[in-house]
Protein backbone atom coordinates (compact mmCIF):
# COMPACT_ATOMS: atom_id res chain seq x y z
CA UNK A 1 0.00 0.00 0.00
CA UNK A 2 1.07 3.57 -0.84
CA UNK A 3 2.11 6.29 1.21
CA UNK A 4 -0.89 8.27 1.71
CA UNK A 5 -1.21 11.66 0.71
CA UNK A 6 -0.89 14.62 3.53
CA UNK A 7 -1.62 18.11 2.10
CA UNK A 8 -1.49 21.00 3.98
CA UNK A 9 -3.29 24.42 3.10
CA UNK A 10 -1.99 27.79 5.21
CA UNK A 11 -3.93 31.10 5.07
CA UNK A 12 -2.26 34.36 6.51
CA UNK A 13 -5.46 35.69 8.23
CA UNK A 14 -6.88 38.75 6.86
CA UNK A 15 -3.48 39.20 4.89
CA UNK A 16 -3.31 42.97 4.35
CA UNK A 17 -5.27 44.09 7.48
CA UNK A 18 -2.73 42.28 9.76
CA UNK A 19 0.29 43.66 7.83
CA UNK A 20 -1.26 47.31 8.65
CA UNK A 21 -1.64 46.25 12.22
CA UNK A 22 2.14 45.41 12.20
CA UNK A 23 2.56 48.85 11.06
CA UNK A 24 0.58 50.50 13.75
CA UNK A 25 -0.34 48.84 16.68
CA UNK A 26 -3.58 51.33 17.08
CA UNK A 27 -5.50 49.59 14.51
CA UNK A 28 -5.28 46.68 16.26
CA UNK A 29 -9.38 45.94 17.58
CA UNK A 30 -10.81 48.14 14.79
CA UNK A 31 -13.03 47.75 12.04
CA UNK A 32 -10.54 47.87 8.65
CA UNK A 33 -11.31 48.06 5.26
CA UNK A 34 -8.34 48.31 2.66
CA UNK A 35 -8.82 49.06 -1.06
CA UNK A 36 -9.50 51.74 -3.78
CA UNK A 37 -10.56 54.66 -0.91
CA UNK A 38 -13.32 56.28 -3.70
CA UNK A 39 -16.71 55.12 -4.06
CA UNK A 40 -16.30 53.58 -7.11
CA UNK A 41 -13.34 51.47 -4.91
CA UNK A 42 -14.08 48.06 -4.12
CA UNK A 43 -12.36 46.26 -0.96
CA UNK A 44 -9.83 44.34 -0.94
CA UNK A 45 -9.53 42.92 2.83
CA UNK A 46 -11.53 43.59 5.57
CA UNK A 47 -11.21 42.99 9.18
CA UNK A 48 -13.55 40.27 11.30
CA UNK A 49 -14.51 43.30 13.07
CA UNK A 50 -15.89 44.77 9.70
CA UNK A 51 -17.12 41.64 8.55
CA UNK A 52 -19.59 41.51 11.57
CA UNK A 53 -21.11 44.11 9.74
CA UNK A 54 -21.79 41.61 6.10
CA UNK A 55 -18.50 44.00 4.61
CA UNK A 56 -16.44 41.26 1.97
CA UNK A 57 -13.62 41.16 0.16
CA UNK A 58 -14.40 42.47 -3.47
CA UNK A 59 -17.67 44.35 -2.37
CA UNK A 60 -18.16 48.11 -3.26
CA UNK A 61 -16.28 50.72 -0.86
CA UNK A 62 -19.53 52.58 -1.18
CA UNK A 63 -21.55 49.81 0.31
CA UNK A 64 -18.91 48.80 2.23
CA UNK A 65 -18.88 52.31 4.15
CA UNK A 66 -22.70 52.26 4.34
CA UNK A 67 -22.50 49.07 6.47
CA UNK A 68 -20.08 49.85 8.28
CA UNK A 69 -19.62 53.56 8.75
CA UNK A 70 -17.10 53.90 11.25
CA UNK A 71 -14.60 51.61 9.41
CA UNK A 72 -11.13 52.73 8.80
CA UNK A 73 -10.26 52.71 5.57
CA UNK A 74 -6.83 51.93 3.91
CA UNK A 75 -5.52 52.68 0.50
CA UNK A 76 -2.60 50.22 1.34
CA UNK A 77 0.37 49.51 -0.45
CA UNK A 78 1.15 46.60 -2.74
CA UNK A 79 5.17 47.20 -1.69
CA UNK A 80 4.49 46.31 1.68
CA UNK A 81 2.54 43.61 1.07
CA UNK A 82 4.83 41.58 -1.34
CA UNK A 83 7.75 42.16 1.72
CA UNK A 84 5.16 40.29 4.27
CA UNK A 85 4.40 37.83 1.47
CA UNK A 86 7.94 37.11 0.74
CA UNK A 87 9.20 36.85 4.28
CA UNK A 88 6.56 34.04 5.20
CA UNK A 89 7.12 32.34 1.75
CA UNK A 90 10.92 32.12 2.04
CA UNK A 91 9.86 30.63 5.66
CA UNK A 92 7.81 28.16 3.55
CA UNK A 93 10.42 27.12 1.43
CA UNK A 94 13.40 26.68 3.89
CA UNK A 95 11.09 24.19 5.74
CA UNK A 96 8.96 22.53 3.19
CA UNK A 97 10.00 19.21 0.53
CA UNK A 98 6.99 21.13 -1.85
CA UNK A 99 4.85 24.00 -1.78
CA UNK A 100 2.97 25.38 -4.19
CA UNK A 101 2.44 29.29 -3.66
CA UNK A 102 -1.53 30.20 -5.22
CA UNK A 103 -1.64 33.65 -3.53
CA UNK A 104 0.03 36.30 -2.20
CA UNK A 105 -1.28 34.85 1.23
CA UNK A 106 -2.15 31.52 0.95
CA UNK A 107 0.04 27.93 0.15
CA UNK A 108 -0.70 24.45 -0.11
CA UNK A 109 2.34 22.47 1.30
CA UNK A 110 2.83 18.64 0.37
CA UNK A 111 3.74 16.55 3.58
CA UNK A 112 3.17 12.84 2.24
CA UNK A 113 5.13 10.63 4.05
CA UNK A 114 6.61 13.25 7.60
CA UNK A 115 4.42 10.53 9.46
CA UNK A 116 7.09 7.85 9.43
CA UNK A 117 9.61 10.11 11.19
CA UNK A 118 8.27 13.09 12.20
CA UNK A 119 4.12 13.76 12.16
CA UNK A 120 2.31 15.77 9.56
CA UNK A 121 0.28 17.43 12.21
CA UNK A 122 3.18 18.22 14.00
CA UNK A 123 5.47 19.73 11.38
CA UNK A 124 2.23 22.04 10.20
CA UNK A 125 1.98 23.44 13.50
CA UNK A 126 5.68 24.09 14.25
CA UNK A 127 6.08 25.72 10.83
CA UNK A 128 2.58 27.64 11.58
CA UNK A 129 4.32 28.89 14.85
CA UNK A 130 7.33 29.85 13.07
CA UNK A 131 5.78 31.77 10.53
CA UNK A 132 4.12 33.84 13.42
CA UNK A 133 7.00 33.97 15.17
CA UNK A 134 9.40 35.42 12.42
CA UNK A 135 7.05 37.81 10.76
CA UNK A 136 4.16 38.81 13.13
CA UNK A 137 1.41 37.42 11.46
CA UNK A 138 -1.43 35.58 11.89
CA UNK A 139 -1.66 32.31 9.96
CA UNK A 140 -4.39 29.74 9.73
CA UNK A 141 -4.09 26.05 8.50
CA UNK A 142 -5.69 22.53 7.48
CA UNK A 143 -4.06 19.42 7.28
CA UNK A 144 -6.20 16.33 5.31
CA UNK A 145 -5.37 13.95 1.83
CA UNK A 146 -6.25 16.75 -0.47
CA UNK A 147 -6.40 20.45 -1.73
CA UNK A 148 -9.98 20.64 -1.54
CA UNK A 149 -10.44 19.39 1.44
CA UNK A 150 -7.63 21.33 3.23
CA UNK A 151 -8.67 24.45 1.56
CA UNK A 152 -12.27 24.32 3.40
CA UNK A 153 -10.70 23.27 6.67
CA UNK A 154 -8.78 26.21 6.55
CA UNK A 155 -11.64 28.50 6.22
CA UNK A 156 -12.99 26.88 9.18
CA UNK A 157 -9.98 27.09 11.11
CA UNK A 158 -10.18 30.36 11.12
CA UNK A 159 -9.29 33.07 13.10
CA UNK A 160 -5.71 32.16 13.44
CA UNK A 161 -6.11 28.18 14.29
CA UNK A 162 -5.50 24.90 12.81
CA UNK A 163 -7.65 21.27 11.68
CA UNK A 164 -7.07 18.07 11.14
CA UNK A 165 -9.42 16.65 8.71
CA UNK A 166 -8.46 12.66 9.59
CA UNK A 167 -8.49 9.81 6.61
CA UNK A 168 -12.15 8.70 5.76
CA UNK A 169 -13.88 11.47 7.95
CA UNK A 170 -13.78 13.85 4.48
CA UNK A 171 -17.79 13.12 3.70
CA UNK A 172 -18.57 13.59 7.16
CA UNK A 173 -16.66 17.11 7.53
CA UNK A 174 -18.13 18.53 4.49
CA UNK A 175 -21.47 17.50 5.13
CA UNK A 176 -23.03 20.21 6.69
CA UNK A 177 -21.22 23.27 5.38
CA UNK A 178 -22.73 25.49 2.70
CA UNK A 179 -22.50 24.72 -1.37
CA UNK A 180 -20.64 28.28 -1.28
CA UNK A 181 -17.41 26.84 0.59
CA UNK A 182 -16.63 24.68 -2.43
CA UNK A 183 -13.96 26.24 -4.32
CA UNK A 184 -15.32 27.03 -7.93
CA UNK A 185 -18.47 27.78 -6.70
CA UNK A 186 -19.04 31.12 -7.43
CA UNK A 187 -21.70 33.60 -7.07
CA UNK A 188 -24.06 32.43 -10.32
CA UNK A 189 -23.21 29.11 -9.79
CA UNK A 190 -24.37 29.19 -6.46
CA UNK A 191 -27.71 30.42 -7.53
CA UNK A 192 -28.49 27.85 -9.68
CA UNK A 193 -28.03 25.21 -7.00
CA UNK A 194 -30.11 27.36 -4.63
CA UNK A 195 -33.31 27.39 -7.36
CA UNK A 196 -32.58 23.80 -7.27
CA UNK A 197 -32.95 23.49 -3.54
CA UNK A 198 -29.12 22.30 -3.40
CA UNK A 199 -27.71 24.35 -0.30
CA UNK A 200 -25.87 22.44 1.57
CA UNK A 201 -22.71 19.90 0.64
CA UNK A 202 -24.87 17.06 2.43
CA UNK A 203 -27.66 17.62 -0.65
CA UNK A 204 -24.82 17.36 -3.28
CA UNK A 205 -23.03 14.30 -2.00
CA UNK A 206 -26.73 12.11 -2.04
CA UNK A 207 -27.18 13.44 -5.71
CA UNK A 208 -26.28 11.10 -9.04
CA UNK A 209 -23.36 13.23 -10.50
CA UNK A 210 -25.10 12.37 -14.00
CA UNK A 211 -27.64 14.86 -12.22
CA UNK A 212 -25.07 17.32 -12.02
CA UNK A 213 -23.59 17.01 -15.30
CA UNK A 214 -26.50 17.50 -17.16
CA UNK A 215 -27.56 20.98 -15.27
CA UNK A 216 -23.80 22.47 -14.96
CA UNK A 217 -21.80 20.24 -17.81
CA UNK A 218 -18.68 19.49 -17.12
CA UNK A 219 -18.34 21.77 -14.14
CA UNK A 220 -20.89 19.57 -12.78
CA UNK A 221 -18.96 16.39 -11.79
CA UNK A 222 -16.38 18.50 -10.53
CA UNK A 223 -18.18 19.94 -8.09
CA UNK A 224 -20.12 16.80 -7.02
CA UNK A 225 -15.97 15.21 -6.53
CA UNK A 226 -15.26 18.05 -4.49
CA UNK A 227 -18.58 17.89 -2.18
CA UNK A 228 -17.60 14.20 -1.87
CA UNK A 229 -14.13 14.62 -0.70
CA UNK A 230 -12.46 13.83 -4.34
CA UNK A 231 -9.70 15.02 -5.42
CA UNK A 232 -6.34 14.15 -6.84
CA UNK A 233 -4.90 17.32 -7.87
CA UNK A 234 -0.62 17.25 -7.21
CA UNK A 235 0.89 19.92 -5.29
CA UNK A 236 2.65 21.93 -7.85
CA UNK A 237 6.20 23.16 -6.98
CA UNK A 238 5.96 26.74 -6.55
CA UNK A 239 7.98 28.82 -8.82
CA UNK A 240 8.02 32.59 -9.12
CA UNK A 241 5.42 34.87 -10.86
CA UNK A 242 6.43 35.95 -14.26
CA UNK A 243 5.01 38.89 -14.57
CA UNK A 244 3.92 42.44 -12.56
CA UNK A 245 1.16 44.49 -13.39
CA UNK A 246 -0.93 47.43 -11.78
CA UNK A 247 -4.06 49.96 -13.44
CA UNK A 248 -6.34 52.65 -12.39
CA UNK A 249 -9.93 52.86 -12.59
CA UNK A 250 -11.05 56.34 -12.82
CA UNK A 251 -13.41 58.31 -10.03
CA UNK A 252 -15.17 59.24 -13.68
CA UNK A 253 -14.32 58.39 -17.62
CA UNK A 254 -12.33 60.92 -18.91
CA UNK A 255 -10.23 61.76 -22.14
CA UNK A 256 -8.05 63.92 -19.97
CA UNK A 257 -4.69 63.21 -22.08
CA UNK A 258 -2.47 65.02 -19.94
CA UNK A 259 -3.86 63.81 -16.73
CA UNK A 260 -3.68 59.59 -18.71
CA UNK A 261 -0.29 60.10 -19.54
CA UNK A 262 0.55 61.36 -16.18
CA UNK A 263 -1.04 58.13 -14.32
CA UNK A 264 1.06 56.01 -17.20
CA UNK A 265 3.91 57.50 -16.29
CA UNK A 266 3.92 57.71 -12.31
CA UNK A 267 2.35 53.89 -12.77
CA UNK A 268 5.16 52.83 -15.10
CA UNK A 269 8.29 54.03 -12.64
CA UNK A 270 6.78 52.66 -10.01
CA UNK A 271 6.56 49.10 -11.75
CA UNK A 272 10.47 49.28 -12.94
CA UNK A 273 11.35 50.14 -9.10
CA UNK A 274 9.27 47.08 -8.21
CA UNK A 275 11.39 45.30 -10.60
CA UNK A 276 14.72 46.26 -8.97
CA UNK A 277 14.01 46.18 -5.78
CA UNK A 278 13.07 42.16 -6.69
CA UNK A 279 15.86 41.94 -8.61
CA UNK A 280 14.22 41.43 -11.74
CA UNK A 281 13.90 42.48 -15.60
CA UNK A 282 10.82 42.35 -17.86
CA UNK A 283 11.16 41.81 -22.00
CA UNK A 284 7.43 42.74 -22.45
CA UNK A 285 5.62 45.43 -21.74
CA UNK A 286 1.71 45.80 -22.35
CA UNK A 287 -0.63 48.76 -21.99
CA UNK A 288 -4.61 48.36 -21.73
CA UNK A 289 -7.50 50.89 -21.56
CA UNK A 290 -10.69 50.19 -21.12
CA UNK A 291 -13.53 52.32 -22.82
CA UNK A 292 -16.46 53.70 -21.02
CA UNK A 293 -18.43 51.04 -22.45
CA UNK A 294 -16.12 48.61 -21.28
CA UNK A 295 -14.49 47.78 -24.27
CA UNK A 296 -11.58 46.33 -23.38
CA UNK A 297 -7.88 46.69 -25.77
CA UNK A 298 -4.19 46.02 -25.20
CA UNK A 299 -1.02 46.34 -26.90
CA UNK A 300 2.01 44.80 -26.37
CA UNK A 301 5.84 45.51 -27.30
CA UNK A 302 8.53 42.41 -26.67
CA UNK A 303 12.00 44.62 -25.59
CA UNK A 304 16.04 43.93 -24.55
CA UNK A 305 15.74 42.97 -20.35
CA UNK A 306 15.20 45.81 -18.07
CA UNK A 307 14.53 47.28 -15.35
CA UNK A 308 14.89 51.30 -16.55
CA UNK A 309 12.93 53.77 -16.05
CA UNK A 310 14.33 56.13 -19.43
CA UNK A 311 13.25 52.48 -21.14
CA UNK A 312 9.86 51.59 -20.20
CA UNK A 313 8.03 54.91 -19.50
CA UNK A 314 8.70 56.40 -22.62
CA UNK A 315 7.64 52.78 -24.46
CA UNK A 316 4.11 52.78 -22.18
CA UNK A 317 3.14 56.44 -23.51
CA UNK A 318 4.11 55.10 -27.12
CA UNK A 319 2.10 52.54 -26.53
CA UNK A 320 -1.17 54.19 -25.20
CA UNK A 321 -0.83 56.22 -28.26
CA UNK A 322 -0.86 53.79 -30.33
CA UNK A 323 -3.64 51.78 -28.37
CA UNK A 324 -6.17 54.94 -27.85
CA UNK A 325 -7.58 55.33 -31.07
CA UNK A 326 -11.39 55.73 -30.53
CA UNK A 327 -11.15 59.44 -28.88
CA UNK A 328 -14.23 58.18 -26.82
CA UNK A 329 -14.09 58.54 -22.90
CA UNK A 330 -11.94 55.92 -20.76
CA UNK A 331 -12.96 54.32 -17.34
CA UNK A 332 -9.42 52.22 -16.94
CA UNK A 333 -5.97 52.55 -17.74
CA UNK A 334 -3.28 49.71 -16.81
CA UNK A 335 0.22 48.53 -17.38
CA UNK A 336 2.10 45.04 -17.09
CA UNK A 337 5.56 44.17 -17.27
CA UNK A 338 6.29 40.29 -18.59
CA UNK A 339 8.66 37.89 -19.61
CA UNK A 340 10.28 38.59 -15.52
CA UNK A 341 13.50 36.96 -15.28
CA UNK A 342 16.09 37.01 -11.97
CA UNK A 343 19.09 39.35 -12.49
CA UNK A 344 21.01 40.67 -9.95
CA UNK A 345 23.26 42.60 -11.62
CA UNK A 346 20.43 44.42 -13.80
CA UNK A 347 22.20 47.75 -13.01
CA UNK A 348 24.60 46.59 -15.33
CA UNK A 349 21.94 46.69 -18.20
CA UNK A 350 23.08 51.04 -17.44
CA UNK A 351 26.70 50.87 -18.64
CA UNK A 352 26.16 52.81 -21.20
CA UNK A 353 25.50 55.67 -19.66
CA UNK A 354 26.68 55.51 -15.28
CA UNK A 355 24.50 58.62 -14.83
CA UNK A 356 21.48 56.55 -14.87
CA UNK A 357 22.92 53.92 -12.80
CA UNK A 358 23.86 56.55 -10.23
CA UNK A 359 20.63 57.80 -10.36
CA UNK A 360 18.51 54.71 -9.73
CA UNK A 361 20.45 53.17 -7.04
CA UNK A 362 20.45 56.83 -5.30
CA UNK A 363 16.28 57.30 -5.73
CA UNK A 364 16.08 53.33 -4.88
CA UNK A 365 17.74 53.89 -1.52
CA UNK A 366 15.56 56.98 -0.67
CA UNK A 367 11.99 55.23 -1.84
CA UNK A 368 13.65 51.86 0.22
CA UNK A 369 14.10 54.35 3.41
CA UNK A 370 11.39 56.48 3.34
CA UNK A 371 8.68 54.51 1.02
CA UNK A 372 7.48 54.33 -2.74
CA UNK A 373 6.64 57.54 -3.26
CA UNK A 374 8.94 59.82 -1.36
CA UNK A 375 10.70 60.85 -4.90
CA UNK A 376 9.25 60.73 -8.43
CA UNK A 377 9.41 62.49 -11.11
CA UNK A 378 7.56 65.12 -12.41
CA UNK A 379 5.88 63.92 -14.92
CA UNK A 380 4.01 61.90 -12.88
CA UNK A 381 2.41 64.93 -11.23
CA UNK A 382 0.53 65.81 -14.24
CA UNK A 383 -2.27 62.67 -12.41
CA UNK A 384 -2.81 65.09 -9.80
CA UNK A 385 -3.04 68.41 -11.94
CA UNK A 386 -5.62 67.44 -14.30
CA UNK A 387 -6.14 69.56 -17.37
CA UNK A 388 -2.81 71.26 -17.22
CA UNK A 389 -0.49 72.15 -19.99
CA UNK A 390 2.99 69.74 -19.97
CA UNK A 391 5.83 72.04 -19.07
CA UNK A 392 8.17 70.39 -19.79
CA UNK A 393 7.02 70.13 -23.73
CA UNK A 394 9.21 66.91 -24.40
CA UNK A 395 11.92 67.70 -22.40
CA UNK A 396 13.59 65.19 -19.77
CA UNK A 397 11.04 64.55 -16.77
CA UNK A 398 12.85 66.68 -13.60
CA UNK A 399 12.65 64.69 -10.56
CA UNK A 400 10.48 65.35 -7.46
CA UNK A 401 11.34 64.55 -3.91
CA UNK A 402 8.90 64.60 -1.16
CA UNK A 403 9.53 67.50 2.00
CA UNK A 404 10.30 64.70 4.55
CA UNK A 405 13.01 63.56 2.60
Amino acid sequence: MGIKRAIVHMDLDTFFVSCERLLDSRLNNKPILIGGTSDRGVVASCSYEARKFGVHSAMPMKMAKERCPEAIIIKGNSGTYSKYSKLVTDIIADSAPIFEKTSVDEFFLDVSGMDQFFGCMKYAQELRHRIMRESGLPISFALSENKTVSKIGTGEAKPNNALQIDYGTEKQFLAPLSIRKIPSVGLKTYQTLCSLGIKHIHTLQDMPVELLEHTLGKMGSSIWRKANGIDHQPVIQYNERKSISTERTFDRDTIDIVKMRGILSAMGENLAYQLRRAGKVCACVTVKIRYSDFQTKTLQKHIPYTAADHEIIPLVLELFERLYDRRVLIRLIGIRLSHLVNDSFQMNLFADDSKFANLYQAMDKIRNQFGDRSIMRAAGLEARTIGRTNPFNGEPPMLLANRRV
